[in-house]
């Protein structure tokens, strides 16, 4: 998992988190209910940085490793507040091209713990209707059982529609990128593709039916995107959290769309403000800040 290293940001972890891996308790919409927020607004897709896990680890006298496992906890309990709030899908960056940098015992335990993940937890996405995807590279280095299991578990929850986890494993943008536009120019020498555009480079992305990204969260309080979505998240909404991944949980995650919610979202657009000034004569338009 990337872990690298003042915004408003929600912080802290909550007392409400659930048993890693039980059902949503409470009634529906209860989460949305605790924090206010605009059913009718929520995130379609929301992307996480999922930062920290060895700097909670040190926190406490542990190992690196120690964090990563703590880590699991954190993801499912957002996976549960996703299918709470209605959010349909949930990107998270688990492992990108640069973390092979790291010590090879620390790369050892990552391969072996998302592939003991995948073990355990397949049966109760599925049964939550959760379809998970894989994103990014599968030749070597990763290992073909690991690639097995990822085949696997996409194929087992396929059909689900209630939530798309998508799994950032093996993953870097600029990659992806270059990747997509191997295969357009490919196509394109073959008669296959006319016109390499932005439409030919979606098509060819690791998964193109992935929808734009409206939320990115980071947690630990760095504030980069490292390399993570740079193609789906142009026009997202970033959150920057204090948060470190362990402690990270579905009242967190709220608290991030909260702040989404606070946002006004253009595109890149621009809506005259006319201001009232003196008796009543309007002030010059202006643009409002930031717009393009």
């Amino acid at each position: 998992m990337p872990d690298e290293g003042s915004s408003l940001s929600p912080t802290g972890s909550s007392s409400s988190r659930g048993t890693p891996g039980a059902p949503t308790t409470g009634p529906s919409g209860a989460l949305a209910a605790r924090h206010q927020l605009d059913r009718g607004r929520i995130p379609g897709h929301v992307a996480i940085i999922m930062d920290g896990n060895g700097r909670w680890a040190n926190q406490r006298g542990l190992s690196r490793n120690a964090g990563h496992t703590a880590g699991e906890q954190a993801l499912f309990d957002t996976v549960e507040g996703a299918l709470e709030l209605g959010i349909t899908d949930l990107t998270v960056y688990a492992f990108s091209t640069e973390n092979w940098r790291r010590p090879p015992s620390e790369v050892r335990f990552l391969l072996g713990f998302n592939e003991s993940l995948l073990l355990r937890r397949k049966d109760e996405l599925h049964d939550r209707k959760v379809r998970v995807r894989f994103i990014g590279r599968r030749g070597r280095p990763v290992p073909k059982r690991l690639v097995g299991l990822i085949e696997t578990t996409e194929g087992l929850t396929r059909d689900n529609r209630r939530l798309t986890l998508r799994i950032a494993f093996n993953y870097g943008a600029q990659a992806e990128l270059a990747d997509a536009a191997a295969r357009a120019a490919a196509d394109q020498a073959a008669g296959r593709l006319r016109t390499i555009d932005e439409g030919a480079l979606a098509a060819r992305l690791y998964d193109p039916e992935m929808p734009a990204v409206d939320l990115l969260v980071r947690t630990s309080g760095e504030q980069r995107v490292s390399n993570f979505l740079l193609w789906q998240a142009a026009y997202a909404e970033l959150a920057f959290v204090d948060t470190l991944w362990p402690d990270f949980d579905r009242e967190t995650l709220a608290r991030c769309v909260a702040l989404y919610q606070g946002r006004d979202r253009r595109f890149g657009g621009a809506v005259d403000t006319p201001r009232t000034v003196g008796g009543g004569t309007p002030e010059a338009a202006h643009d409002r800040p930031g717009s393009a």
